[in-house]
């Protein structure tokens, strides 16, 4: 092969070299871009935050787990001085018999004024029946003396004992009167007794309830995140022993520009790329969409983007990964948000899920 034979094979192995390179860029350039549709934004990983504290003020008496320890639902964390509220509550038991026997007392003042009513009742009918006698004699009496068969004497002693019997039947029925009103003090007393019983059981189990805050319990799922109070320190009410982060309860907040934010619903699928695990992608999903505009904050966006107003968007990472790697959440892991406008278009390769660390 001749040098003119060997210039002619170059030139078409170059010209085919620049005809592949053409027909490959005229092929990208109509190639769909896979990341067309697609916004997204800066954020850290959050998980909510649980303050576990004392409800009454008291003493420290013992703190049951540590900082990193993963707690459940209902598990005594720690516990304060029972001292003086058990002394309280012995106290509260005593004054809560001295009210049941005060109880036992007043009911038998009860029934013995009600005994003095039933025998002033048989008193008043006692002194009917005498006055009912001594108006039927006086009737005879009255009839006699017309008629001349007695004297006058006996039919004024027979008024008199008239007037007698009426003034004994006045005094008896004053009697059942007293009597009454004494069986209505003496109930008014039991109403008082049995309520100062209910009281000191409701101070019993005000103590009670007391006795049970005193034993802090984790309100939910999670991990010790901070010991904030030692044993033997004295807290006021609301003191704050530990801190616990829910493990299920964790979101990443992000901004979006405003022409985006219209386009997100709640529910919307998200992608997460975590600095700390860039090569898996977490999935999650809209929970939160700000219904007004803001500047983002200095630590979110470049300087360019604080110029502009964003939606604060929230996305919580699906409980199924959560709870498979619960030993592994982290909050504070800086990361990339990813969502998609277009339901129908398909998620780039690179943010396709493949796993969690």
């Amino acid at each position: 092969m001749n040098d003119r034979q060997r210039k002619l094979l170059r030139g078409l192995i170059v010209a085919c070299a620049l005809a592949a390179a053409g027909a490959y860029a005229w092929r990208a350039a109509r190639a769909p871009d896979p990341w067309a549709g697609l916004v997204s934004g800066n954020g850290r990983i959050e998980a909510t935050e649980v303050d576990i504290a004392t409800r009454a003020g008291g003493r420290v008496a013992q703190v049951l787990v540590d900082e990193g320890d993963t707690v459940r639902a209902g598990q005594m964390v720690a516990l304060m001085d029972l001292q003086a509220l058990r002394a309280q509550r012995a106290e509260a038991a005593a004054l809560e018999q001295q009210a049941r026997d005060n109880v036992a007392g007043v009911l038998a003042q009860v029934a013995m004024r009600r005994s003095d009513e039933a025998a002033a009742a048989a008193e008043v009918i006692r002194r009917e029946s005498e006055l009912d006698a001594a108006r039927r004699r006086l009737d005879r009496s009255a009839t006699l003396a017309a008629a001349g068969a007695v004297a006058a004497q006996d039919l004024d002693d027979d008024r008199a004992r008239v007037r007698g019997a009426a003034a004994a039947v006045a005094a008896a029925r004053a009697q059942q009167d007293a009597a009454r009103a004494a069986v209505a003090a003496a109930q008014a007393q039991a109403v008082g007794a049995r309520s100062a019983v209910a009281a000191a059981v409701a101070t019993g189990a005000r103590i009670d309830a007391d006795l049970q805050d005193a034993r802090l319990v984790a309100p939910r799922d999670g991990r010790i995140q901070y010991r904030v109070a030692q044993p033997g320190e004295v807290l006021p009410g609301g003191g704050k022993v530990l801190s616990l982060i829910d493990l299920m309860d964790v979101y990443m907040t992000f901004f979006v520009p405003e022409a985006a934010a219209g386009r997100i619903a709640l529910g919307t699928e998200v992608r997460l790329r975590l600095d700390a695990a860039p090569d898996y992608v977490v999935p999650a999903r809209v929970s939160y969409v700000a219904s007004v505009a803001q500047f983002t904050p200095k630590a979110v966006e470049t300087a360019s983007e604080r110029e502009k107003l964003m939606f604060r968007v929230k996305a919580h990472i699906d409980r199924g990964v959560l709870a498979r790697h619960a030993s592994q959440v982290k909050a504070g892991v800086p990361g990339v948000a990813w969502l998609r406008l277009d339901a129908a278009r398909p998620w780039p390769a690179a943010l396709a899920v493949r796993g969690t660390p």
